[in-house]
């Protein structure tokens, strides 16, 4: 099965798919990209062109039916996902999807469902983490397997800095095109649950500081808020506490404290794109025993990644199973995402599963 050729299509092949992810797929023995579709044509060629791609189809639906595809890569914006992936499936092919997942519940629920119903097709989410791999297996094993004890709250911050005042309208402003998804709450929830568990209840307060946003010569209203306040029963008996901000500036970096029964664990998330370059530490702990916060030593922090691309292919290939993301996990943190939305405007707690 190692040996196996994957044939793969792409269903939105925008600059994130052309520049990050099909390289990734390029790079891995007896992958081939053999055809793509993309919103119109001109803009497929274009991909099939920097891609080296044989086949541009104009329409999805054709690509789906393409009996010579083996495995399809969706990098839509999520209020395709649903479509593409029943579509997918329904034509034998495994599927990997963009996060998020989906723009609702309702509709990662069909996605699962079809998923369970043809168990020998791969499904699978791109996966997304606020830290690199052998930071996060350190934190997993500090959180779960020792020193920390019985977690009792848990603290995240995200906060991206004063927004312009004038700001861009982009595809995450548009509800018809992002669902229920809000900034990146979804995406650091996914993460958080590695670490932590899911969570068993939603309270939230959101805002929105810039309903009105600049799209060319026009301003366009959007209702996706800009800040979130989080509070969230844990499953393990915690609690977790979520601030993430795209207008907030001049706090404190991004960060993860994690506060248990014997200890407490800081953690340096989303830091800068060059801190590869600055040594830079990632985890603190102190305990009951030693209280001083001191440096948890995590050597080549960065590790060896398993990336999402050799991950779907080697599942395909009967080589491992789907570690990060399932449509399980997927539909976990779609089913956060819609109840951040909901207890904010019912005021009120959500609880989880929904």
């Amino acid at each position: 099965m190692g040996n196996k050729r994957v044939r793969l299509g792409i269903v939105g092949a925008g600059n994130v798919t052309v520049n990050h992810y099909m390289p990734r797929f390029q790079a891995i023995d007896g992958v081939d990209l053999v055809a793509v579709a993309n919103r119109t044509r001109e803009s497929a060629e274009i991909a099939a062109d920097t891609l080296g791609i044989p086949v541009v189809y104009d329409h999805w639906n054709s690509l789906m039916e393409d009996p010579d595809i083996d495995a399809v890569y969706i990098g839509t914006w999520p209020y395709m996902h649903r479509t593409l992936v029943l579509k997918a499936l329904e034509n034998e092919k495994h599927v990997l999807t963009q996060a998020r997942m989906a723009s609702s519940v309702s509709e990662a629920r069909e996605m699962l469902a079809a998923s369970l119903l043809k168990p020998h097709l791969i499904a699978q989410v791109v996966s997304s983490s606020i830290l690199p791999p052998n930071v996060m297996r350190k934190l997993i094993d500090l959180v779960n397997n020792g020193p920390v004890g019985k977690v009792l709250s848990a603290d995240f911050t995200l906060r991206q800095g004063f927004t312009d005042h004038d700001p861009d309208f982009a595809w995450r402003h548009d509800r018809d095109l992002s669902g229920f998804n809000i900034m990146m709450v979804g995406a650091r929830y996914e993460s958080l649950m590695r670490i932590l568990g899911p969570a068993t209840s939603v309270t939230a307060i959101t805002k929105l500081s810039y309903p009105m946003r600049r799209d060319g010569n026009m301003r366009v209203h959007t209702s996706i808020p800009d800040h979130a306040e989080v509070i969230s029963d844990l499953a393990g008996g915690g609690t977790l506490h979520m601030a993430v901000s795209t207008v907030t500036g001049l706090g404190p970096p991004s960060e993860l404290w994690v506060f248990g029964t014997e200890g407490t664990v800081r953690c340096l998330c989303d830091p800068p794109i060059n801190v590869k370059d600055q040594d830079p530490t990632w985890l603190w702990l102190g305990t009951i025993k030693d209280p001083e916060m001191v440096k948890v030593s995590v050597p080549d922090p960065y590790g060896t990644s398993v990336e999402t691309a050799r991950e779907f292919i080697a599942a395909i290939r009967g080589e491992q199973t789907v570690g990060d993301t399932t449509f399980v996990d997927g539909l976990r943190y779609v089913e956060f995402t819609e109840a951040v939305t909901r207890s904010a405007q019912e005021r009120q707690t959500i609880s989880l599963p929904m």
